[in-house]
């Protein structure tokens, strides 16, 4: 068997894009992947267009080999792009090579160690700040509009929650955003009182929704910097938060900040392979290690966690993408023992569903994993041709 040819599909998602991998092999089976380029991965469609004439008559079976190709043909520009571009190579490999042996991915691993995933509700209440038209949901434009989502989260059964900073201007609440867009705090990431105190309220407000059982998650990313995330993390200490999520490229101001912390602190999604990860492991710098599968790729994730694992670490993955993303992530999450819980997005536009052939099932807060060969979940091409991209904006 050999990769006979390939084919890029984009899709509308409202305020960004779904990307898909198509890879054909000779004889028949068929292998799908998903990646991100329309946040923070600009051309990433492009590499994975120069690395596929390297891959093009290579045996889909012998994956390893086709990385070692690939990492061959990168060495001077490892990580970013690059990288992203050959997980979502490897990844379509692996599709192919369950469904031409008939078993899910995760059985190419050791099996499955669960098949219920537990999730979190991720940009619970952000979508709806940013995007409410577009999501075809209740706009949220108080924080007693987030407390009602926290009731909705609660209601529906899901055990956590993810949400961002809002902070309360000329009465319209309004993402602090700083590390991703141009606008207040844009570039120095300083913090101050008001937009402490707009962390603390943002999550009082989901705490008095989902009540005292449901868990808490806020993600700050890179909007500030090692003085500013140890002040947030004060002012939202009380609310009893599962973690706060965050992002600094030097592994000890981490640490620092979760010495002192008081609450759990989360990080890692914008590292790649096993080498970016060390020296935060090292330096003891998360209490829970968010690993990207989809910019990773499958099998340097696993090594990834099996890394974390030495550590005594927990891995999450970074999911935030569309449906067939999600079933790549969830083979992760059942095939790693040291696995604390999956990210989600609930919230999307509402064609989402029509993009593959099995959209997510969840039961009592759980994700449940797809049966079938690959990856158990196949792209609608007729679909996605009916929702072609357009131009998006990164919204405030």
């Amino acid at each position: 068997m050999k990769i006979k040819s390939y084919e890029i599909f984009r899709c509308d998602a409202g305020w960004r894009l779904f990307s898909f991998l198509k890879l054909v092999t000779d004889t028949g089976p068929v292998g799908w992947s998903e990646y991100n380029e329309s946040f923070g991965s600009p051309g990433l469609s492009g590499v994975i267009e120069a690395l596929m004439p390297s891959v093009v008559g290579m045996d889909p079976m012998d994956i390893e080999m086709v990385n070692a190709v690939l990492a061959t043909k990168s060495t001077q520009s490892r990580g970013g792009v690059v990288r992203q571009a050959i997980a979502a190579i490897e990844n379509a490999l692996l599709d192919i090579k369950g469904k031409a042996l008939g078993v899910p991915v995760y059985q190419l691993f050791g099996g499955k160690l669960r098949d219920r995933i537990p999730v979190y509700w991720s940009h619970c209440g952000s979508y709806r700040m940013r995007n409410p038209d577009l999501c075809g949901t209740p706009a949220v434009r108080s924080y007693d509009d987030f407390m009602r989502t926290g009731e909705e989260v609660r209601q529906k059964g899901f055990t956590a929650c993810k949400t961002n900073i809002a902070m309360e201007v000329d009465g319209k609440l309004r993402a602090y955003r700083p590390g991703f867009v141009v606008g207040k705090g844009f570039p120095e990431r300083n913090w101050d009182a008001f937009i402490a105190r707009s962390a603390a309220k943002t999550v009082e407000a989901f705490r008095a929704g989902v009540g005292p059982d449901v868990g808490i998650m806020l993600d700050t990313n890179f909007h500030f910097r090692t003085e500013g995330f140890k002040r947030i993390a004060e002012a939202v200490g009380p609310t009893g938060l599962t973690w706060l999520e965050l992002d600094i490229h030097d592994p000890r101001s981490i640490a620092m900040i979760r010495e002192h912390a008081p609450c759990p602190i989360a990080s890692g999604e914008t590292l790649l392979e096993r080498r970016d990860f060390r020296p935060y492991l090292e330096a003891y710098a998360f209490d829970t290690a968010i690993v990207d599968v989809i910019w990773n790729g499958f099998a340097e994730s696993l090594k990834i966690a099996s890394l974390a694992d030495v550590y005594e670490v927990n891995v999450a993955p970074h999911n935030f993408y569309g449906h067939l993303a999600s079933a790549i992530s969830a083979h992760f999450c059942a095939a790693v023992p040291n696995f604390r819980i999956m990210e989600i997005d609930i919230d999307g536009v509402p064609w989402r569903d029509e993009i593959v052939d099995n959209p997510p099932v969840f039961e009592n807060g759980d994700y449940i994993l797809p049966k079938g060969p690959g990856w158990g979940v196949e792209p609608n091409e007729a679909a996605m041709r009916r929702h072609p991209p357009k131009s998006y904006v990164v919204t405030q």
